[in-house]
């Protein structure tokens, strides 16, 4: 569970409370090999990342060398490991194709920028909120997506990059089937063999690794004709790049505001998702919000460096607790071995060949979709086969920030839907639910006299529920002396449940009816309070329990006589 603590505790970063805990060598030595294992893990993935993102190699390894030193120096999970994931593949390609490497730029500072606002404002769990459905559907689509982009080297067709569009680039490779490498779908399927049987000969040295340096090994030895880093994009720089800032105008910041709402909300939610993963693992509870703005702090710098989105990486952070990571000591330690490897060795990694690549992606891809999650949502209401659906589709043809933007929606009117279901208005003192009321508190039991209608609420009383209320309490036959409105199941209530109780307030007094409310819990009460209609109706007209209601009710009738 999130550590929920206020002040300015909640932003503390973990790094600072283990050095107060006391930290010592033991720990050290632990932090230092769980932090070379994860570094190496995330060698051939930031490579990977990068290049399936539309850009160039080095600028995945800048991602992770900037953004995973910031996440784990400033934030609130003791054991995550950031950088750049396969969840942010499908967005960074379209950014970059749509308005260049210079407008992704722009799009991760607004989405550092919210990020950090996000969690300085205290919005840190709130983030838990995004429905299940939406999480798997558009996470299920983006594996596809992922997957569909790496056919080109898979296979080793001649052809130009593939279509963005999913139906086009797949229609593109049907066309250009044909011109198939043999040598590049060996490499391929060989990387997939070994990323996905190594772990049955050892956990020690990932798979990816072993992939890539065999099967790099054979490329060369074997002299086979396939395309590699190097032929594509040339060498891999050997040092880190000067920060700098794009020069944009207010025009492409506006239409880059939606694909930054897009980055920040998949890094808040895919990085708190890990750091609740984390928590079950270790034992310990994150910090929310401190994450959200280490997270913001990282995708600023990872962009004036050169970089590419990042967040949280679930695989890499599990890696990094199995292999005995305890404190943030190991995520800066698989940040600086990453700048080492690519200082010392960046230049041989422009001989791995593409299929490699492509294959290493086609099991993240795997990993990624979560098919059997996806396959037992079937077995949920049909709302959420819906949200589910929708989400996957949109994320499939259309974009991801469509998907997301239609999935949160389309999943909170639904839950609307079912709320307002949950809530029923009527008068009870003529027509009554004994078998639904009778205990103590029901109406049945009291003796109402002629003249006076008891209204009860039940369940919330919200937008949903308001136009429900009105036509329930239009349908008086003729209207009473004394109206009681008995809201003792109403926990909540809203801006426009609040305007509709206004509505009834103005006609009781046209038509001389005297307005009693019962049971108002402290949310409600609050409202009322705040809208002064307390005020109008009267504190000496709200009463605590129906008893008292109705012993006003029979004073105001003797009053009028």
């Amino acid at each position: 569970m999130p550590d929920q603590r206020g002040g300015l505790a909640r932003l503390l970063p973990e790094s600072i409370s283990t050095l107060r805990e006391g930290y010592g060598a033991q720990h050290f030595l632990h932090d230092l090999g769980a932090g070379l294992i994860v570094g190496v893990v995330a060698l051939p993935l930031a490579i990977a990342f990068g290049i399936a993102s539309g850009v160039k190699p080095e600028q995945g390894l800048v991602t992770a060398v900037v953004a995973g030193f910031l996440i784990s120096a400033l934030g609130g999970s003791r054991v995550q490991i950031g950088g750049p994931t396969g969840a942010f593949i499908v967005i960074v390609y379209g950014i970059v194709q749509q308005f260049g490497y210079d407008g992704l730029v722009v799009a991760t500072l607004l989405a550092g920028v919210m990020l950090v606002l996000l969690g300085l404002s205290g919005l840190g769990a709130m983030i838990h909120f995004v429905p299940y459905p939406v999480t798997v559907g558009f996470t299920a689509g983006i594996a596809l997506v992922i997957a569909s982009s790496q056919v080109r080297d898979l296979l080793g067709l001649s052809m130009e990059a593939p279509p963005a569009d999913f139906l086009e680039k797949v229609a593109a490779y049907a066309e250009h089937l044909g011109s198939t490498n043999p040598s590049a779908l060996l490499l391929g399927a060989a990387t997939v063999l070994l990323v996905v049987g190594w772990p049955r000969v050892t956990h020690k040295v990932p798979g990816s690794l072993v992939a890539i340096v065999a099967c790099t090994a054979l490329a060369q030895l074997a002299d086979l004709p396939v395309e590699t880093i190097g032929s594509r994009f040339g060498g891999v720089p050997t040092a880190l790049p000067v920060p700098h800032l794009p020069r944009v105008d207010w025009e492409t910041v506006r239409m880059l505001f939606s694909p930054a709402i897009a980055i920040a909300l998949l890094a808040a939610i895919e990085s708190l998702l890990s750091a609740v993963v984390a928590d079950g693992m270790t034992g310990h509870r994150h910090r929310p919000d401190a994450e959200l703005v280490a997270q913001g702090v990282a995708n600023i710098g990872s962009a004036l460096f050169g970089g590419i989105p990042a967040t949280g990486a679930i695989a890499r952070t599990a890696t990094n607790i199995k292999s005995g990571g305890r404190t943030p000591v190991a995520g800066i330690v698989h940040a600086l071995t990453l700048l080492a490897i690519m200082l010392l060795f960046g230049k041989w990694a422009s001989l791995i060949p593409m299929p490699v690549l492509a294959g290493i992606l086609l099991v993240v891809a795997y990993n990624m979709s979560e098919w059997r999650l996806f396959v037992r949502l079937f077995r949920s209401p049909r709302s959420d086969i819906l949200v589910l659906l929708s989400t996957f589709a949109l994320t499939v043809l259309v974009d991801l920030i469509v998907a997301l933007q239609v999935g949160i929606v389309l999943a909170a009117f639904l839950f609307m839907r079912r709320m307002s279901g949950l809530s029923q208005a009527g008068f009870i003192t003529r027509s009554l639910a004994t078998e639904e009321d009778s205990g103590p508190n029901a109406i049945d039991r009291r003796e109402v006299p002629p003249g006076v209608e008891v209204f009860e609420i039940y369940g919330p009383f919200f937008f949903g529920a308001a136009s429900k209320f009105k036509s329930a309490i239009a349908r008086v036959e003729s209207p009473p002396r004394v109206l009681i409105l008995r809201m003792r199941e109403v926990h909540v209530m809203d801006a426009t449940a609040l305007r509709a109780l206004e509505d009834v307030v103005k006609n009781c007094r046209r038509d001389g009816i005297h307005l009693i409310l019962s049971g108002v819990h402290a949310q409600p009460l609050l409202v009322l309070e705040r809208s002064r209609l307390l005020q109008d109706v009267g504190e000496e007209q709200v009463f605590d329990n129906i008893d008292a209601a109705l012993a006003r009710a029979r004073e105001l009738l003797a009053q009028a006589g």
